[in-house]
């Protein structure tokens, strides 16, 4: 990103609080209830979401994401819920963007608490209403899969 740049410097703070909603959208923590219409509003119509923390890649529209989070967050399933950005990166040109980053997510599923990382790869795209994700795509941290350590510095660079 161009600092020097105006329009840039303002892209970015726009992009930084799309971001920053996404992932106060799935809060349930402290019974804060999740805003999951949130989600819909923050993306292009035909927006894409792609889970690779398998084998085998899982792609969802936005209503095949959103309706079973829903229930997830509602229903006691998952209470406690909060997910976090911790580290990121985000390059601009026009009207694109890309946005790579570190995450926490952590709560209580099924009565047992948890807390894990990973990394998430968004783009997003300018529109008349403003910047909007139109894809992410999204992997957990598990054996044989860690955050790589520029990232992985950098979360603990944040917690001093």
């Amino acid at each position: 990103m161009d600092a020097g740049n105006p329009r840039a410097v303002d892209d970015k703070r726009a992009i930084d609080a799309v971001v920053r909603a996404f992932f106060q959208a799935f809060t349930n923590k402290g019974g804060e209830r999740p805003d999951l219409q949130l989600v819909r509003a923050l993306f292009i119509p035909v927006g894409l979401i792609v889970k690779t923390c398998s084998d085998v890649p899982t792609a969802y529209s936005l209503r095949q994401f959103i309706e079973p989070r829903e229930k997830l967050l509602s229903d006691g399933i998952l209470t406690d819920f909060v997910e976090e950005e911790l580290w990121e990166r985000t390059e601009l040109f026009g009207n694109v963007a890309q946005r790579f980053c570190l995450y926490r997510k952590s709560g209580v599923l099924r009565g047992e608490r948890f807390e894990t990382r990973g990394m998430k790869s968004m783009q997003l795209v300018r529109t008349p209403e403003g910047w909007k994700i139109c894809s992410i795509a999204w992997d957990d941290e598990r054996e044989g899969v860690a955050i790589p350590q520029e990232q992985a510095k950098a979360e603990v660079r944040r917690a001093i």
